[in-house]
């Protein structure tokens, strides 16, 4: 009789999450809400692009689409892994999802790498829906081999180090309906981040705010990878600073890595079957 070892029993639970987030990035797509919240934000943002055809930065002859399309990709990154996650946490712990994973070996790892590739999927589906058109219209990219591997590993990294975070966040509250907290708080953080207006024009507290969140690193780190050199010196100290972005989102998705799993086993650990049938019962009374 053999015996499974540790490390053996936590890859199976990692092969056994990718499966289940692409199976839940299937079903998501197929369900009509679902997927207006995926599109509808790219397809705003794509037109808006489009309405900047021709225009250019005030003062310089670069175009304004160029300038704004790489923070928008930053921000569609952040936005897809901080916001999503949280949301689907409160519904998985009402439908009792949360407490089967429980009751798996290394079940939490396992739900959490499916979440991680869930939402990667779906935020790459957006990014494409808003890139494809902002490309086209928007010159003076940067364009090249370098642009889509530094923009991949951008992808990846922010992936990594959003939504097992937002995980984390969705695990302390107490239904799904206060997920739209979090959502007001990610739309506030937008502000202080660079993504709209260049961060050095900021007050230098707000600097430090937006520094501190993974908003402004990625939307660097997107900016890095599309625009001409030159356009560095619109940043902190003149630079793209990119071994400190991805040092920064590396120190996020450590963090995220060690603290979902644990808030998870504690939330779950809270939960019984007659608490995920109240759960379930307000769920059905409120008609959702």
């Amino acid at each position: 009789m053999t015996t499974t070892t540790q490390p053996e029993a936590r890859w199976a639970a990692v092969r056994a999450g990718l499966t289940r987030g692409w199976l839940e990035t299937k079903y998501s797509i197929k369900e009509p809400g679902d997927l207006v919240w995926i599109l509808a934000f790219p397809v705003i943002y794509a037109v808006v692009l489009l309405f900047m055809r021709g225009s250019t930065v005030p003062g310089t002859d670069f175009a304004l689409g160029a300038m704004v399309l790489p923070s928008l990709v930053g921000m569609g990154i952040a936005f897809g892994g901080l916001t999503g996650p949280a949301s689907t946490i409160a519904v998985d712990r009402e439908d009792g999802t949360l407490l089967r994973a429980k009751a798996t070996p290394n079940g939490m790892i396992g739900y959490l790498v499916g979440k991680i590739l869930m939402f990667a999927l779906t935020t790459l589906v957006s990014l494409i829906v808003m890139v494809i058109p902002g490309v086209m219209v928007a010159g003076d990219l940067r364009l090249d081999a370098r642009t889509w591997l530094l923009l991949t590993l951008i992808f990846l990294v922010g992936m990594v180090a959003t939504v097992p975070i937002s995980v984390a966040l969705g695990s302390l509250l107490k239904t799904s309906s206060q997920t739209g907290l979090l959502f007001l708080g990610s739309m506030l953080l937008i502000v202080p981040s660079g993504i709209f207006y260049p961060i050095t024009a900021l007050p230098e507290w707000l600097q430090w705010v937006g520094q501190a969140f993974p908003y402004y690193w990625l939307g660097l780190g997107a900016r890095s990878a599309m625009l001409p050199e030159s356009m560095a010196a619109a940043e902190i100290g003149g630079s793209w600073r990119t071994l400190e972005m991805f040092g920064v989102l590396g120190v996020w998705a450590v963090v995220g890595m060690v603290l979902a799993p644990i808030v998870l086993r504690r939330m779950a650990r809270r939960e019984s079957g007659s608490t995920v049938a109240a759960a379930r019962e307000r769920y059905m009374t409120k008609g959702y």
